[in-house]
């Protein structure tokens, strides 16, 4: 990164509580209501888009491909990746093995047809748009990245730490690595004709509006510091090798590596550049830290994810006692790359070094392998942690905050061992 992003977040921080930054459709006394946690949203407004409608859902949660029951655990709109289903997969998720973060439902969005709009008054002229054609005449960029749910190992604040949070109860499968295509998107803002006064850039999807509680919040959109979008932010129309699935935002998605992935919005459809600080209610009321450990009036809104290791395992699963058996797991960070991976079969007793199969990569994962003899019947209790290449270790426990947000402690994992 060229930009120091907790300069950024705390700036940003300060102006959203000031009341100067925009909100689409919000007065003063509003956003200082969402801000507090409180008080109901007006609808937001903004730049018109086309309307996509909803692609045939396989099941009543939206999503368009198949989820056996051997592969995800399906959460309400949203479908979690089975960790155990990744073993022997490769180091990149199949993309029919993706895990799916959905809002509302999957949209069917006609790529020849699709426009892209950028505008906003931190560009020269007006409006700008782009056709897929348009895109793939551009500079394509090839970049091997995780996208991860802010929310993922949320169920561990409850299962492990006896904290009741809100949100989609997520083990550790809210994640994918893939190999993205695509322009960046440096390129396509070089183009629409950035102004030198921009500082925020904030993509929208075409999924439908989202409504919480009852009152509508329009459609996802979150805005990124104009730094971070000319870094290494992607505008991506294939995943592995082949065009979007529609669940992973066909025609064309954002891509931000290493941020939390509501950052890289699916569908995106249009893109504001803004000369003033933007808001949006995915980074102000949501994707931020609340509770006793955090300051008053919530965090800076979040950008990188944390340190996290997973067996390629259920849990619960059976061993039996006197035989080698090989555990086997992926580690990430969104600091860096992994440097390190221990495992415990003793419940944190004792730590090893477990073996790792790939190159370490920023934005990625490694597997590792560590092998086992139990020796005795009984339940058992598997850990993994990983340091990353800035040094950090995943602790012990995680820091309550009320959205669940950002688990990065070290995983239980329950097994029985057999005679």
């Amino acid at each position: 990164m060229t930009m120091d992003e907790t300069a950024y977040d705390r700036r940003r921080l300060r102006q959203w509580l000031a009341g100067t930054a925009r909100a689409d459709g919000l007065d003063r006394r509003d956003l200082l209501r969402l801000l507090a946690g409180a008080g109901a949203l007006t609808a937001l407004t903004g730049l018109g888009a086309p309307a996509a409608r909803a692609a045939a859902p396989t099941a009543a949660s939206g999503i368009v491909k198949a989820l056996p029951e051997d592969r995800f655990t399906v959460r309400g709109t949203n479908a979690e990746t089975r960790f155990a289903a990744l073993r022997g997969t490769g180091r990149h998720t199949p993309n029919d093995l993706f895990f799916v973060r959905n809002h509302t439902a999957t949209p069917a969005i006609d790529a020849a047809t699709w426009r892209l709009t950028v505008w906003g008054s931190g560009l020269r002229g007006g409006p700008r748009t782009f056709g897929l054609d348009d895109l793939r005449r551009m500079p394509a960029t090839e970049h091997e990245a995780f996208v991860e749910c802010a929310g993922n190992g949320r169920s561990n604040f409850t299962t492990q730490q006896g904290q009741t949070v809100s949100g989609t109860a997520w083990a550790l499968g809210a994640i994918g690595v893939a190999r993205w295509r695509g322009v960046r998107l440096a390129e396509v803002l070089r183009r629409a004709g950035l102004a030198r006064g921009a500082v925020d850039v904030q993509p929208r999807g075409l999924d439908a509006e989202f409504s919480s509680g009852g009152v509508n919040l329009g459609r996802v959109r979150r805005p990124l510091p104009l730094a971070k979008a000319l870094d290494d932010a992607l505008l991506a129309y294939e995943m592995n090798g082949e065009p979007l699935p529609p669940d992973h935002g066909r025609p064309v998605r954002v891509l931000v590596p290493s941020w939390v992935g509501i950052a890289s919005i699916k569908w995106v459809g249009d893109i504001e550049v803004s000369a003033e600080p933007l808001y949006s209610p995915w980074n102000t009321d949501l994707y931020r830290l609340f509770g006793p450990a955090h300051p008053d009036g919530g965090s800076a809104p979040l950008t990188r994810q944390t340190v996290k290791s997973a067996f390629e395992l259920d849990r619960g699963a059976v061993f039996a006692a006197g035989r080698t058996h090989r555990l086997t797991g992926r580690s990430w960070s969104g600091a860096g790359r992994v440097s390190r991976v221990e495992v415990s079969t003793d419940g944190g007793a004792r730590w090893r070094p477990a073996r790792l199969h790939d190159r370490p990569r920023r934005d990625s994962w490694v597997r590792w392998s560590a092998d086992w003899t139990p020796r005795a019947a009984g339940p058992a209790e598997l850990l993994a942690r990983a340091t990353d290449e800035e040094g950090t270790t995943q602790p012990e426990r995680t820091e309550f905050n009320e959205q669940g947000y950002l688990f990065a402690a070290v995983v239980r994992h329950p097994v029985t061992v057999t005679a």
